[in-house]
């Protein structure tokens, strides 16, 4: 059984960065500990909040972990569809009892990734990740000299070759499976509704394009699966909502809940909650808001977010963002180390069968 790339961990698992406060350090410090990769997410926090959960995720664990970042948005923002929406989105403010943002979320784009880069080179971490982008070839080489394993979130075979163009140590390959945001490089609202690419062709069609050590993500929560895609030329996989349900995920207990129950059947991709497409459970407000939200991220997030805590505060799930991949139904509740050790055991177990029925290709 093989390790993370550049062996960053025991086992080939890696804890995907769920931004929001899933992803906080007790439970990237317990995938660490238990031999996988555990990641931060750096989005939607300050600089200085994210340097406190580095530093705290540093005193549980002395084993490599990684920090995600948003890479800054730059596509043009229609301000009289922000403005359309928020007027959209005025009957749930007034059933919330809260306003919806109105400073100048116009030219809030950039997340702080300036300040958490200058950070992350000052006082470096194992591995970084980027998301929504590439970074320019001289962050990866500053990145290289600090010690640094630098990965760029893919999910397409252009954005492939162009992060390795740029310098990227290593890929993340995302495919439409995955739960929570997109991570293109572009968000083109001329294909909204059209299928995405699913994870194991894209892996496939990844690996013949460039020679970069491959993460697969999307949907994955069983060893089996994580054994189909290492045999399709990954070296490790990504896993989030698997993870989402374990008692160190920081993610709300209500969101935790709704990922096995029956209300919520299936997950769809929207814009509703931040304006670029996310992956997430179908409900109320998805049905009733999705199709009015406009390409607008993060503007819509910073809109939506006092909505959606409201809504957290009342106990509605209706109206949270549920961020989820495909595999939802199949999440298990148990200690982040625990289901690292399980999902181990059945990759080996999956290994094993395939060595099995096919000695020579598993050789």
């Amino acid at each position: 059984m093989s390790s993370a790339p550049n062996g960053l961990s025991r086992y080939p698992i890696v804890q995907a960065p769920m931004a929001g406060g899933a992803s906080c350090p007790p439970l990237a410090a317990a995938v660490c500990e238990a031999g996988g990769l555990g990641f931060l997410a750096g989005g939607y926090k300050t600089a200085d909040g994210m340097y406190q959960e580095i530093k705290q995720t540093r005193g549980l664990t002395r084993r490599p972990f990684g920090v995600n970042l948003f890479m800054p948005q730059t596509g043009y923002v229609d301000p009289a569809a922000v403005e359309a929406y928020r007027g959209q989105l005025a009957g749930e403010a007034s059933w919330y009892e809260v306003s919806l943002a109105e400073e100048d979320i116009i030219g809030t784009c950039d997340d702080g990734y300036d300040a958490k880069l200058a950070i992350l080179l000052d006082d470096p971490v194992p591995v970084v990740s980027f998301t929504f982008g590439c970074p320019a070839p001289a962050v990866f080489t500053r990145l290289r000299n600090a010690g640094t394993y630098g990965i760029v979130t893919v999910t397409s075979v252009d954005e492939a070759r162009a992060a390795q163009e740029a310098g990227a140590d290593a890929l993340c390959v995302q495919g439409v499976e995955a739960g929570g945001h997109q991570g293109t490089h572009r968000d083109d609202p001329q294909i909204d509704g059209t299928a995405g690419v699913g994870l194991l062709a894209l892996v496939t069609q990844v690996r013949e394009a460039v020679t970069l050590p491959l993460i697969a993500s999307g949907g994955l929560m069983r060893g089996a699966q994580i054994a189909a895609l290492l045999a399709a030329g990954a070296e490790a996989a990504q896993l989030g909502t698997a993870f989402l349900a374990c008692p160190e995920s920081g993610a709300h207990p209500l969101h935790k809940k709704a990922l096995t129950d029956p209300l919520f059947a299936h997950t769809e991709l929207t814009r509703a909650f931040s304006g670029r497409p996310a992956r997430g459970l179908v409900n109320r407000f998805m049905r009733e808001h999705g199709p009015y939200a406009p390409a607008a991220y993060p503007q819509i997030h910073h809109m939506t977010s006092g909505l959606r805590k409201a809504a957290a505060a009342a106990g509605d799930p209706q109206g949270m963002s549920l961020w989820a991949g495909q595999g939802h139904r199949m999440a298990r509740t148990m200690p982040a180390g625990d289901l690292v050790e399980l999902l181990t055991a059945e990759l080996a177990e999956a290994q094993s069968t395939l060595k099995m029925l096919h000695p020579r290709r598993a050789s």
